[in-house]
């Protein structure tokens, strides 16, 4: 419980998850990926997640949604590119120690390739009202009326759901913004005789640009997942995890991160959900002696702490923030410069993202 559980915002429902694992039952999980382009850290949450379900037991599936990543759009909608972001993404897991002898990677366009994907995509789809299915279009990054311009969109929510049921899945795992797909499947899953999917939801990585000017108490959670999530199609509010150390600290160091405030913070964030999720981590910020000198700090909490109360200089918080960043992807920016494969993989995506 505590392995599947953590690092999560929700579990949709803990009981159904609990009396699963108290049954014995073998669990079979997966998240769904939209090979896009090019990996950055807010995907390290859900990766570490992956990890986490690993461990625990879990019999876990990463489905490279391909099908899925044309219709919406990515990578100019070239298949051959968007199967490439997919191996990147495998690429970057075993860079963070995901065991691949252990992870199940299955490409949508197996799934397709079956009439029994089609029939039950029907049934989905019968038993949903077109509002419900609109509904669910902030999934994909947009919003509903979007389905106007292109009618594939509205079956893209069908497809998830459908990926659920097909795999027999008794978990889905997703990021807050995928929210509405999984509770359509829970919705849809007694109506069709499927298994009802517990699902288990992640943080999403504020951007680098913040929130601006607005107030954090009037930005809902569609609206950060549509607008001002961390995000590949806008390379200015990403950090990467191939990025050189000399990038990683000028990003940080103009990121957004205004004095007293947590909220939507990404650097708070960045030590929330990644370096202070690791087993051990204490945050070492150096600070000259008149302005209090070096501190240690052992978990979030305390970080949080000395940060609302001012004492705590954004910079300098900045400036550790980086350090500790740089240290953690080490590991991945050494993966890629002795893996030529992988290498040669990410360079072509670096060249595509740029002539886009």
């Amino acid at each position: 419980m505590k392995l599947i559980t953590r690092n999560t915002v929700e579990v949709v429902t803990i009981e159904e998850l609990k009396a699963k694992i108290e049954a014995g039952e073998k669990l079979k999980g997966y998240i769904g990926f939209e090979p896009s382009g090019l990996f950055h850290i807010g995907w390290l949450v859900w990766a570490n997640k992956v990890k986490d379900m690993i461990d625990a037991g879990v019999e876990f599936y990463l489905l490279a949604a391909t099908w899925h990543a044309w219709i919406n759009d990515k990578l100019g909608g070239n298949m051959e590119l968007i199967r490439k972001a997919a191996r990147h993404v495998v690429d970057v897991l075993e860079a963070i120690g995901v065991d691949r002898s252990r992870l199940r990677v299955v490409d949508a366009e197996e799934l397709v390739s079956d009439k029994e994907y089609w029939s039950i995509l029907l049934r989905v789809a019968k038993n949903n009202t077109l509002a419900r299915i609109k509904r669910a279009l902030t999934i994909m990054g947009r919003k509903a009326e979007e389905a106007e311009l292109d009618f594939s969109k509205l079956i893209y929510p069908a497809m998830q759901v459908t990926d659920i049921f097909y795999l027999d899945l008794d978990i889905a795992l997703g990021g807050m913004d995928q929210r509405k797909a999984h509770m359509l499947a829970r919705d849809t899953a007694e109506k069709v005789g499927r298994k009802k999917p517990i699902a288990i939801h992640t943080p999403l990585l504020t951007g680098l640009q913040g929130i601006g000017r607005m107030n954090p108490d009037a930005v809902d959670e569609e609206q950060h997942a549509v607008e001002f999530k961390m995000s590949k199609s806008k390379p200015e509010t990403a950090v990467f995890v191939y990025d050189s150390p000399e990038d990683i600290e000028k990003k940080i160091l103009r990121a957004y991160c205004p004095a007293r405030e947590v909220k939507f913070n990404p650097i708070m964030e960045i030590n929330k959900y990644l370096l202070f999720s690791r087993p051990g981590f204490k945050l070492v910020i150096e600070r000259p002696e008149k302005y209090g000198g070096t501190i240690i700090v052992e978990s979030y909490e305390e970080l949080e702490r000395i940060y609302r109360e001012g004492k705590l200089h954004p910079l300098d918080l900045k400036k550790a923030t980086a350090k500790a960043l740089i240290e953690m992807l080490e590991p991945v920016r050494r993966y890629f410069e002795q893996n030529r494969e992988a290498r040669e993989t990410l360079e072509e995506l670096k060249k595509a993202a740029i002539t886009r």
